[in-house]
């Protein structure tokens, strides 16, 4: 069912927190359940106007800006559950300041809800912090990935680091266990990959000529008892890509059921690891305002490090 949202123009003053945003990309936001093409309409038959002026899609909004929008009809949105009802996971804070927040995210932990998840990382400090104007991720981790994860607090912090990100001046580093004897120091991955989607609905990745470059380098840290300990440099940031580039090669993560090995899996968790050995232990930056290096780092987690004990004493002394 559809409903007026307004039925005259609403008014919309930019602050900070917008600044530098395309106004197309803004409206999307501003208007949940509004098709693009109605929003692109709006703008070109100039009912949006930006202090009383007409402007196209790619305008970049200023802090003081005045946006008119025109009265639009809203598809109602089905009501979610409320975040305080749920059970919610502690979220430890690593570094928090006007512009970053980051934070050592637990396995099992989405970082935002969607595809039959109700809430993630998101939308939990979102409901801590409900004075915060703005809070959006950096980057992404797998549900079953522990580790450092970034958000930031201005839309100016955000640009800034996602072209960090595309640029490679950003460095992060993950630590792996992988089934199989790794023989290289050091190795470095070049493989195009390819998302799909199974007959369930189910997104996957896979190795194609057709798919986005990916890089990745390998560093081996020990190797012992028919596994070997893996440090991952992401050159590139694909779905699923260390996890893809792993399997592809022969040496499937432990514990991960998408891509791993079934068989290995089972007896892995009789031996006591229930989830998917892949943490993102470290993330270097240069802070958005001031240029300063910083380098974020979060231990490996205790079910983990409790596990490599029991599989192998030589293995977890070398760490």
């Amino acid at each position: 069912m559809n409903s007026l949202s307004k039925e005259s123009a609403s008014r919309h003053e930019i602050g900070a927190a917008a600044e530098g945003q395309r106004i197309d990309n803004f409206l999307v936001r501003l208007l949940k359940g509004v098709p693009k093409s109605h929003i692109y309409r709006m703008l070109r038959s100039g009912e949006v106007r930006v202090n009383s002026g007409r402007i196209g899609p790619d305008y970049r909004l200023k802090p003081g800006d005045m946006v008119r929008v025109p009265p639009v009809r809203t598809a109602q949105r089905k009501a979610t559950p409320a975040i305080r009802t749920l059970k919610k996971v502690p979220v430890p804070v690593l570094y928090e300041d006007d512009a970053l927040l980051v934070v050592n995210k637990p396995a099992g932990l989405a970082v935002h809800g969607g595809s039959g998840v109700s809430f993630g990382v998101i939308e939990q400090l979102r409901h801590e912090r409900p004075a915060a104007p703005f809070l959006e991720l950096v980057h992404r981790l797998d549900k079953d990935t522990s580790g450092v994860l970034m958000l930031a607090k201005k839309r100016s912090a955000l640009v800034a680091l996602h072209q960090q990100m595309r640029s490679g001046d950003a460095h992060k580093h993950y630590v792996a266990l992988v089934r199989g004897k790794w023989s290289n120091a050091k190795q470095k991955v070049q493989l195009a990959l390819d998302k799909y989607v199974l007959p369930s609905g189910e997104r996957r990745v896979k190795v194609s000529a057709e798919g986005a470059p990916s890089v990745t380098i390998f560093r081996l840290t020990a190797a012992k008892a028919g596994y070997s300990l893996l440090e991952a440099e992401l050159k590139t940031g694909r779905t699923h890509q260390i996890r893809v580039h792993l399997a592809h090669l022969g040496f499937p993560i432990a514990g991960d059921d998408k891509y791993g090995d079934y068989e290995a899996n089972k007896e892995l968790a009789r031996l006591g690891l229930k989830r998917m050995f892949l943490h993102a232990a470290r993330l270097v930056v240069r802070h958005p305002g001031s240029g300063q290096q910083l380098e974020f780092a979060a231990p490996l987690p205790a079910e983990l490090s409790s596990f490599l004990a029991r599989l192998e004493a030589p293995l977890a002394a070398t760490l």
